[in-house]
């Protein structure tokens, strides 16, 4: 019998063998490195702070990782080589013994646009770049970047750099799960149980929304999350359609109420849903259970190495059989995506897309699957999320709280 997947807590110990962040930094950044190898690029330029982070094995906060600020170049003669935020940048030469001091740079480009280009601080971070791929030997070469501003793309082409894309090239690098990433997303996981423990416990008429939310936020960061990116939560009659946000709603007796819980432990995310009924609960609003229920055992039941997305996207409902008038206005509640550092990696599985160009599942992909179904009494609805870890036996899933059934919090 196969043991379960170890949520070992926070920090090493002598007496367990638990997390090894030193496997985890070699495993990404070979990852990295056999797909700048496998590629017609001499050198990848990252900005996505996720493939960063991937690459470097660093990390500062979201309020300055989403400026375009941070850069990254991967080169197939070396690197990483990081140019940072200020301070940032001599911070990692102490505690980060994996880059060389040399590759640990101040950098500042503009944040996204607040110093203009004419300031000249992107033409002489373009010609830094050009500069090290000349030692290198690789101008000849074009150079893969993953996202960037419109200014720095036109500078690097201004001075005779060929661009091409290489984000799919970094998403397929961080598709497939070491042992390591899985038992970070199985930590973060562990800790949303917990909070929904706590919602269990504190939903009662007269509580808002919001409330839920700043609780919610509470616990995840004294439980150690490094970052809550997003919690929803809906109740009543704002179930249906799906607004995908929280508002100060009051909750009220027999309201029906789901929540999402976005957050990361050490980097890896968490998307996990979860319904509950509030002190009771009507047959309309238990029939759209059972049904989203159904859609999803019947995903997780395809799921095992070698099947597509396809046939995972295929035993869920059309858009058109349950209220919408297409896919693209259904996006999102029949749904599955990648979790790693991103929140939403490879593969996104929907009717949308994974019947035209299906992705065939392998051992160590994580992914999220979610379902949601509206109530006939026209306002309610059910939704449902489950984190699946494809192994060689099948799916293991790693959102523990009941969700078998619906749960009614502190029934009448």
């Amino acid at each position: 019998m196969s043991r379960p997947i170890p949520a070992p807590g926070h920090m090493a110990v002598d007496y367990e063998e638990r997390l090894d962040f030193d496997r985890l930094r070699r495993y990404r950044l070979e990852r990295a490195q056999k797909a700048l190898a496998g590629s017609e690029c001499g050198a990848f330029l990252l900005f996505d702070f996720y493939n960063i982070r991937y690459t470097t094995q660093t990390w500062i906060g979201g309020a300055l990782g989403d400026k375009m600020t941070r850069y990254a170049l991967l080169t197939r003669s070396g690197g990483p080589t990081l140019w940072d935020f200020g301070s940032a940048a001599r911070h990692h030469k102490l505690y980060a013994p994996w880059l060389d001091d040399a590759d640990c740079r101040a950098g500042m480009l503009g944040m996204r646009g607040a110093i203009a280009p004419s300031a000249g601080l992107m033409e002489s971070a373009v010609r830094e770049i050009k500069g090290m791929l000349s030692d290198a030997g690789l101008l000849d070469h074009p150079v893969g970047v993953d996202i960037v501003e419109p200014a720095f793309l036109f500078e690097m082409q201004r001075q005779g750099l060929k661009v091409v894309d290489c984000q799919q090239l970094m998403l397929d690098a961080r598709l497939i799960k070491s042992p390591d990433e899985i038992i970070l997303l199985n930590q973060a996981a562990a800790m949303v149980d917990g909070v929904y423990q706590d919602i269990v416990e504190v939903l009662k008429p007269g509580i808002r929304e919001n409330e839920i939310v700043a609780m919610a936020n509470k616990r995840l960061y004294e439980m150690g999350s490094d970052q809550v990116e997003a919690i929803n939560a809906v109740s009543g009659e704002r179930c249906n359609p799906h607004p995908h946000n929280f508002s100060d709603r009051i909750i009220r007796p027999g309201d029906q109420a789901f929540f999402d819980i976005i957050h990361s432990f050490n980097g890896y995310r968490t998307c996990y849903y979860r319904t509950l009924g509030v002190g009771r609960s009507t047959a309309s609003q238990r029939a759209a259970y059972a049904k989203a229920r159904e859609w999803m055992d019947a995903a997780i039941a395809t799921v095992r190495p070698g099947v597509g997305t396809d046939e995972i996207a295929a035993v869920w409902p059309k858009a058109t059989d349950f209220g919408f008038e297409n896919e693209m206005a259904a996006f999102g509640l029949q749904f599955g995506h990648g979790l790693g550092l991103g929140l939403h990696e490879r593969p996104i599985i929907s009717r949308l897309n994974s019947m035209t160009a299906p992705v065939e599942l392998q051992v160590g992909m994580v992914f999220a699957l979610e379902t949601y179904c509206p109530a006939d009494d026209g306002f309610s609805a059910a939704r449902i999320e489950e984190e699946v870890v494809v192994t060689a036996d099948g799916p293991r899933i790693l959102t523990l709280f009941p969700a078998e059934d619906l749960v009614v919090a502190n029934p009448y």
